[in-house]
């Protein structure tokens, strides 16, 4: 396994599992990838994914790990207490202010309760979609629902529901960029999700989401899976892999990198540079020393004035005037056992493989204008007691080509759960692939779907 971020420790404890010798072999000096645990100022800060949604693949995933007939064991294992948020978060566009699921007293009440009607029922289907191989049957009704949006694109499909709120529709498409691309290029499924996401909810694991990891972790070792770090691999060929002067002899590689990282490391030993490339991000990571004022929420969303010209911005590679900017925060005691506020400040740039800081003129002016819509009394860095910024520069050095968090972009009908990734290669059939740039889009849930499918194949191929 050459990988060990949450595709790579998700397969690990699956392959182990059914009685094979796994190995898995990472670079960092730690487990997940770009999930990762941070100590500033004494308090404890996890990077990567802010939460867990579909909570029916996890489940899903502790049940494959179980097998028939050892139930519970997984779960008892990965011991994950789950919390559910309250809110996805409180939205902020040109001046109009809701919370996803939208408040009772709000205006746009009834046009939220009216959209999220319309897509019930699609939580256990998008779950099924995820979780399943293309060519199980289970899935066919569920591919003729979602044909049953009528629209192609989510922006399509957004458009056709005349009677949303202007700002309601911009809030809801902007939730495309979860896979990748915008709403003129991801499938009109991302329209319905955060009908899907406000109505199963959002959830943390208690201590943090780095917590996963954690999990999954436990699983694999119990499962009997050798998980080794700082092993940095040079080389993967038929048979063997190579780290250093070590020789790690494999009767299959499965590999959790970037699909464009690991080519460079194949016996051809050239990765192309892909034309078009999924967005990065700035995160911003921090612990306070002071709090910030208490009707701040935590989790706010600021879109740009103008979403096309900052969805064609990122689309073409180029740094938006204004970008969507989000904000998660967290006081003493919650999700996090910590005594000091911690937050994290996220901007959505292209994949450049910039760096960036806080004096940056893009990262500058997106925070002063968070700031004023927020009501902050002080500027956001002067709460600032330590901090730490993860940048595409950052991204690029340990994930894909420019940082870019689903590497490569691929076309809307690719997307998500709706495209059929490359799992193998008929010319290499030694070598596997998971991970988020084989399995684009969804967060945490496509990784652990991907890794279940994957994994399925091949065992599949290995027979009883």
């Amino acid at each position: 396994m050459v990988g060990g971020g949450l595709g790579g420790l998700a397969a690990a404890g699956l392959l182990s599992r059914a009685g094979l010798r796994v190995t898995l072999l990472e670079a960092a000096p730690y487990l997940g990838g770009k999930s990762r645990r941070l100590t500033l100022a004494g308090q404890r800060v996890d990077t990567g994914p802010e939460f867990l949604t579909f909570l029916g693949i996890w489940e899903e995933y502790l049940r494959r790990w179980d097998g028939p007939e050892d139930r519970g064991r997984g779960e008892r294992i990965a011991d994950l207490d789950l919390v559910r948020l309250p809110k996805i978060g409180t939205y902020h566009y040109r001046g109009d202010v809701c919370s996803l699921p939208v408040e009772e007293d709000h205006p746009w009440h009834a046009s939220w309760q009216r959209y999220v009607a319309m897509h019930e029922g699609f939580g256990p289907d998008v779950t099924l979609l995820l979780s399943s191989d293309w060519k199980d049957p289970r899935i066919r009704p569920v591919l003729r629902r979602i044909a049953g949006l009528a629209k192609l694109t989510a922006k399509g499909y957004l458009d056709s529901l005349s009677w949303l709120p202007d700002g309601l529709r911009e809030i809801i498409a902007i939730h495309a960029l979860d896979g990748g691309a915008g709403p003129r290029n991801s499938p009109a499924l991302y329209a319905a999700m955060p009908a899907v996401i406000a109505t199963e909810g959002a959830w943390v694991p208690e201590g943090g989401l780095y917590e996963l990891v954690v999990a999954l972790a436990k699983l694999a070792e119990a499962a009997g899976a050798k998980l080794k770090t700082g092993e940095p691999v040079e080389r993967v060929e038929p048979g063997r892999v190579l780290v250093g002067g070590e020789v790690y002899e494999a009767d299959f590689v499965v590999s959790d990198l970037d699909a464009k990282r690991l080519d460079a490391l194949l016996p051809s030993g050239r990765a192309s540079v892909p034309k078009r490339l999924t967005p990065s991000g700035v995160a911003t990571y921090a612990a306070l020393r002071e709090s910030l004022p208490s009707g701040t929420p935590n989790r706010s969303v600021l879109l740009p004035a103008d979403t096309e010209k900052f969805f064609a911005a990122l689309e073409a590679g180029d740094e938006p005037d204004q970008t969507v900017v989000f904000l998660n925060h967290y006081r003493p005691g919650e999700v996090y056992p910590n005594e000091k506020d911690t937050l994290t400040l996220q901007l959505a740039v292209p994949a450049s493989g910039k760096s960036y800081d806080l004096s940056d003129p893009l990262v500058r002016r997106e925070t002063r204008r968070l700031e004023g819509t927020l009501a902050l009394p002080a500027p956001l860095e002067g709460y600032f007691e330590d901090h730490l910024v993860q940048d595409p520069a950052y991204f690029a050095e340990w994930g894909s080509v420019g940082g870019a968090l689903y590497g490569v972009a691929h076309p809307f009908w690719q997307i998500g759960p709706l495209h059929r990734p490359l799992y193998s290669e008929r010319r290499r059939p030694w070598l596997w692939r998971v991970g988020a740039s084989v399995h684009p889009g969804g967060g945490v849930p496509a990784v652990l779907s991907g890794a279940m499918i994957s994994t399925g194949r091949l065992l599949q191929k290995l027979g009883p």
